[in-house]
């Protein structure tokens, strides 16, 4: 006996519908990321969930120190950091990449720096290196301000000090958050008073502040005032195990303006990540073309589709 025609096309809607929602694995489905407490990182994170939500993944993001960020990674806790920056991060990361344990998929950033520097007020009444900051010990009470604890920043600022360099061992490092270290920073210019703190680009910082990066520092940050990349990694074998997504994660590049202004609407607009993002993408939809070319929704379309 024959089927009845519409019975025919709802099995074969059916068949189709089933077929679309394979197209990602279980596995893929969720994706995880760590996240630090800096702004660039959330800004970053907030961003790759928008567009991985709108997809039709499943994203999550954890705030966890940098050390744990790479533990996590290697014991399966995560699936990518959007994080890595280097070359200030190479003694954290390096036994993680030469193991295999993390993958590097792309570098997202380029242009950035990460650096001590001080108030430009400082800087005029003769601090502008390292070298210099001996001489005035007094003036910034000995004391060099930094982020979290484990933070690779810090801990290059404590191998300036266990070595001794520029005279530094009578300094101490004074740990913090981001926002509590700009608390203080801020709290120093408001008075006129003098400060050393862990700065870097891309961050609102350098345009709400009047502030001088110090020379002199390459030994320990590199050249050029700390110049940095940043790049995206992910845990071993994720991108091949998760194609689509290591797709995306490969074409998603930032530029530091474009951190700027994402940056600034989370400090000072007090936005989400995620409403940051939602916000850039509103002004400049043309930034979706590079980031989803490929890419595919979790259905099988063009994810470019759900954003026309």
């Amino acid at each position: 006996m024959k089927k009845p025609i519409l019975t025919l096309m709802l099995g074969t809607l059916m068949t189709t519908a089933t077929a679309a929602q394979a197209q990602v694995s279980e596995s893929c489905q969720d994706v995880r990321f760590a996240e630090v407490g800096w702004t660039d990182i959330q800004a970053t994170t907030g961003m790759a969930r928008v567009l991985l939500d709108k997809m039709g993944y499943d994203t999550d993001s954890k705030t966890v120190s940098v050390p744990i960020a790479y533990a996590g990674l290697k014991q399966n806790d995560f699936d990518v950091f959007l994080g890595n920056w280097m070359p200030s991060m190479a003694s954290i990361v390096k036994p993680y990449v030469e193991s295999g344990a993390v993958e590097t998929v792309t570098t997202n950033l380029k242009g950035a720096k990460y650096t001590l520097a001080v108030p430009s007020y400082v800087a005029k009444a003769g601090v502008t290196s390292f070298a210099d900051l001996i001489k005035h010990k007094s003036q910034f009470h000995g004391r060099i301000y930094g982020l979290e604890s484990g933070n690779d920043g810090n801990k290059i600022v404590e191998n300036m000090i266990h070595d001794n360099a520029f005279g530094l061992r009578r300094f101490r490092l004074v740990a913090s958050s981001e926002a509590g270290m700009l608390s203080e920073v801020k709290h120093a210019v408001q008075n006129k008073e003098w400060v050393i703190f862990l700065a870097w680009a891309p961050h609102p910082m350098n345009t709400k502040l009047d502030i001088t990066y110090l020379k002199g520092g390459d030994k320990y940050f590199g050249p050029d005032y700390g110049a940095a990349v940043v790049r995206t990694q992910a845990r071993k074998g994720y991108v091949q195990a998760c194609p689509n997504v290591g797709h995306f994660l490969n074409n998603l590049t930032f530029t530091v303006d474009m951190e700027n202004h994402l940056m600034d609407a989370i400090m000072n607009d007090h936005k989400s990540a995620k409403d940051a993002a939602k916000a850039y993408i509103a002004k400049h939809p043309e930034v979706l073309k590079g980031w989803l070319d490929g890419v595919k929704n979790t259905d099988g379309s063009p994810a470019l589709s759900r954003w026309q």
